[in-house]
């Protein structure tokens, strides 16, 4: 989120961010919104009760707060480790982005990198991808590669595949707010 807004605030990337939503009060992209003069909203999700779809028209109500339409809009999640409800997707179809970090379709789910190490692949690294339905598995529009090393860890490999999520995540967002993409059935054309 923070690569994002700053290549923003750079004139990098010709979007106005509207909103940035956390389910976590103590997030600290919070903070970063904030400073780079973007609004936030919480929508707590410890203790909810109610249904996925109930919790997701709380965030479509602070969407609508913003003028934030499935014609206009383009959702980044970031750290949004919640599941999203089939009619949100529904209703933001081809406008939600999400990043993991394994080249999809290998690696889906938790523990992406731990998954790798074990499997004894010899390269990972992270993919934006449009969310649908299922689990990582929407339309896929940017992919980068980290090599596993020998002694790599948990840790190690995530760090350095979090460096290639940054770049990644701008690359992509760019390429929709430029028109550069086009969504044909599971594949995303690019656009001279």
């Amino acid at each position: 989120m923070k690569s994002i807004l700053e290549e923003v605030e750079k004139q990098n990337i010709p979007i106005k961010p509207a909103i940035v939503i956390s389910n976590k009060p103590s997030a600290k992209g919070l903070k970063i919104a904030k400073k780079l003069g973007v609004e936030t909203e919480i929508v707590e999700s410890k203790g909810f009760q109610g249904t996925r779809w109930e919790y997701d028209q709380k965030i479509i109500h602070i969407l609508g707060k913003y003028n934030i339409t499935p014609k206009n809009s383009l959702i980044c999640l970031a750290g949004f480790m919640r599941i999203l409800s089939p009619e949100f997707i529904k209703k933001f179809k081809n406008r939600i982005l999400n990043i993991h970090p394994s080249i999809l379709p290998a690696f889906p789910g938790l523990d992406a990198q731990r998954q790798a190490i074990e499997a004894g692949v010899s390269n990972s690294g992270c993919t934006v991808h449009f969310v649908d339905e299922g689990v990582d598995t929407g339309p896929i529009i940017v992919q980068e590669i980290v090599k596993i090393k020998d002694d790599d860890t948990e840790e190690t490999l995530s760090k350095r595949i979090l460096v290639k999520e940054h770049k990644a995540y701008v690359k992509a967002v760019k390429l929709i707010a430029e028109k550069k993409i086009k969504i044909r059935g599971r594949n995303v054309k690019f656009l001279d």
